[in-house]
């Protein structure tokens, strides 16, 4: 575990009781570096939504413990915030929460979508006479789309399941795309601004 990790973890335990004894969730804990400051972000969210009032109550409850517990030794800009519509999903829990919904990846190194996919899901199986229908019109545009490789270095789908290893989603076309954990350096909820 690294430093910052560590100190996520020290101040997500030592926070928590208190905010949720204040009616909120503690979201997630966020200890980065930017630029030449540091920051110590708290995020916490709650079912109606996380207002400025919110933010300030919290940021009230929890300075003076900080203070005072002194994980962390270097000047730093604490930051109480909600998590936002296009939410992190950094831990088990959150990725838990959000099975079904659409979701963002970021990777570090790009992906072939093509050759990743591995297999139909289960709702294909339910048109199976209608897609006899158009078999000689998608046999054509799938030699079609197999010339074009697509290479991605961000992949979005409707989160299916994860594990310690792999996020499975489905992407267009009903297929399932696993992508390993080692890879991914941003999962985010998706909102469809439309």
């Amino acid at each position: 575990m690294s430093k910052m990790a560590n100190i996520e973890e020290k101040v997500e335990n030592l926070l928590s009781k208190t905010i949720e004894d204040l009616g909120y969730e503690l979201y997630d804990v966020i200890y980065e570096k930017e630029a030449q400051d540091y920051y110590l972000r708290i995020f916490i969210d709650k079912p109606e939504g996380i207002d400025l009032n919110d933010c300030e109550k919290v940021n009230d409850a929890i300075s003076d413990m900080l203070d005072e517990a002194n994980y962390i030794k270097d000047q730093y800009f604490l930051e109480v915030s909600s998590p936002g519509i296009e939410r992190l999903l950094r831990k088990d829990k959150h990725l838990e929460a959000n099975i079904g919904k659409e979701i963002d990846l970021k990777l570090y190194k790009p992906i072939d979508l093509e050759n990743e996919a591995i297999t139909e899901n289960k709702k294909e199986d339910n048109c199976k006479e209608e897609n006899k229908k158009n078999e000689k019109a998608e046999s054509k545009s799938k030699k079609a789309d197999k010339k074009k490789k697509v290479i991605s270095k961000e992949v979005d789908g409707i989160l299916q399941k994860f594990d310690e290893n792999a996020i499975t989603i489905e992407i267009e076309n009903h297929q399932l795309l696993e992508v390993d954990r080692k890879n991914i350096s941003i999962i985010k909820l998706k909102y469809n601004w439309e």
